[in-house]
């Protein structure tokens, strides 16, 4: 059996990897480290949650032994597409890199530029960074990336997918061609792939599973449900009550404000939840990641900005609101769960109008995936949620109606008619009482006072609309005119 000692890393490295626990490495790290350290390019595919990180990041320190960084001359480059993943990367390097005297910089968005310039100018070992940021530092003439040795772009597929293509190619002219790249991703597409040989000169392949295949230690399921959100929350609700060993989850949401209702909703149920999603600012994402990974956080909503390789070990379960719309997503998201080896559940929230996600999902991962409680057909008729929708009114429910002086049934209230009834005698009675006085009617300002003016049924639809926005329910008529309040200077005959 191959340990990590047969693998040609430095004594400090190996120190630093049993003090974490670790002596057998995985697939992935036995097939990427020999030829990482002859400086050979490669492009590392695994599922994930089988240590692609370690797979980079154990070689890049023993090479790194030798020589000294200048500054702003960083002598390694690092690209993660989202700031935690970035985060993360440098975590592994402190733990990794204890034993080195290495100064790592990390360049992400929502942190002082000044900070990070302080960094640059003490000279950087390892660059960890998103392509935005990097490139507004060499913009502001900040960085020189001649001195550039190893490139890593990690979860390249996202990289490439995400629209990140006009940046990485700009990053790429302004290191070395001399450089050494390392691609690593959990999916590979055929048209990624020929991205990724833009950068890449004769790879070393190491594949270690099916592209796009989950872990067999997550057991995944369907769950069938209307479309309703409303619908689908309480759906959640109720399965997440029916999970006897859920220690923690993530749930997954395709759109950010969705994010924000969920985790409202699910706090005001009551249960132990946060949020993250990508118009969080740092501090916020940071804190609320680090709450979740000290379980002081049973449940965290997030949209994919979690997905892709953030390692949180023991994550229970993996719920998905939404459907992903790219197939590849799914691999990501339920990758959350079932990590080094240990079990875990992925429950995915269906409607009738995601099926062709699904099948899309089934033709990716080769595999069917089984319903929890019957496909959609065997659903049954969409009913009515307890949750009100926000505005604390149901559509077509009691409050409505009775702002409409309507009965739950939907038919005017009896007490309703009689009253506006009485009401309009009372106004043909004065004015009788006028013409018999000798005073003209003043003639209408408009078309519209006239209608005002002219008696109306009581069911009549105008009425129904005008009273929808009232800001009080009102179980009595809608005054017609002044109502009873006829003002006494209308009452006044006129001059003969």
């Amino acid at each position: 059996m191959t340990t990590f000692a047969d693998l040609g890393l430095s004594p400090k490295v190996l120190s630093a990897v049993t003090d974490a626990g670790y002596t057998i490495p995985t697939p992935i790290q036995a097939g990427a480290i020999p030829p990482a350290l002859a400086r050979r390019d490669i492009l590392g595919i695994a599922q994930t949650g089988t240590g692609k990180t370690a797979s980079f990041v154990l070689p890049m320190l023993t090479l790194l032994e030798k020589g000294r960084a200048r500054a702003r001359m960083p002598r390694t480059l690092i690209l993660e597409p989202t700031r935690e993943l970035a985060a993360q990367v440098a975590e592994n390097f402190e733990k990794y890199g204890k034993n080195h005297k290495l100064n790592v910089a990390l360049l992400i968005g929502g942190v002082s530029f000044d900070e990070q310039d302080r960094k640059l100018e003490r000279g950087a070992d390892v660059l960890i960074c998103t392509p935005g940021r990097l490139l507004d530092h060499t913009e502001r003439g900040k960085l020189l990336m001649t001195g550039v040795e190893i490139l890593v772009i990690d979860e390249a597929d996202r990289m490439l997918d995400m629209g990140f293509i006009p940046d990485i190619e700009r990053i790429a002219k302004l290191i070395p061609f001399t450089r050494q790249t390392l691609f690593f991703s959990a999916t590979m597409p055929p048209e990624i792939q020929k991205l990724a040989d833009r950068f890449l000169q004769n790879p070393e392949r190491i594949e270690v599973a099916p592209p796009s295949s989950t872990a067999k230690t997550v057991t995944q399921r369907l769950v069938a449900t209307h479309s309703k959100d409303y619908e689908k929350r309480s759906v959640l609700r109720d399965l997440i009550r029916a999970q006897d060993d859920l220690k923690n989850a993530i749930i997954f949401c395709n759109r950010k404000v969705d994010v924000a209702d969920l985790f409202r909703s699910l706090d005001r149920h009551g249960f132990s939840v946060g949020a993250l999603h990508g118009d969080m600012d740092q501090r916020a994402r940071t804190t609320m990641l680090a709450n979740f990974k000290e379980n002081k956080l049973t449940l965290l909503v997030a949209s994919d900005v979690a997905a892709r390789g953030l390692d949180i070990p023991d994550v229970s379960h993996v719920f998905n609101f939404d459907v992903p719309i790219h197939a590849e997503d799914y691999v990501h998201r339920i990758g959350r769960t079932g990590r080094a080896g240990r079990s875990g559940a992925a429950f995915t929230l269906v409607s009738k109008r995601d099926g062709k996600f699904v099948d899309a999902i089934e033709k990716l991962i080769d595999q069917k995936i089984e319903w929890l409680n019957g496909d959609i057909d065997a659903l049954p008729p969409q009913a009515e949620s307890e949750e009100r929708p926000r505005g604390g009114r149901e559509r077509g429910g009691r409050d409505r109606d009775r702002s409409r002086g309507r009965n739950t049934r939907g038919e005017p209230r009896a007490e309703t008619r009689t009253e506006t009834s009485e009401a309009q005698e009372k106004v043909e009675a004065v004015k009788a009482e006028r013409k018999t006085e000798g005073r003209p009617q003043a003639p209408a300002r408009n078309p519209r006072a006239a209608n005002h003016a002219a008696p109306r049924p009581a069911n009549d639809d105008s009425r129904d609309r005008r009273s929808r926005y009232r800001r009080d329910d009102d179980d009595g008529p809608t005054p017609l005119g002044f109502g009873d309040e006829v003002p006494a200077f209308m009452l006044i005959a006129g001059k003969a």
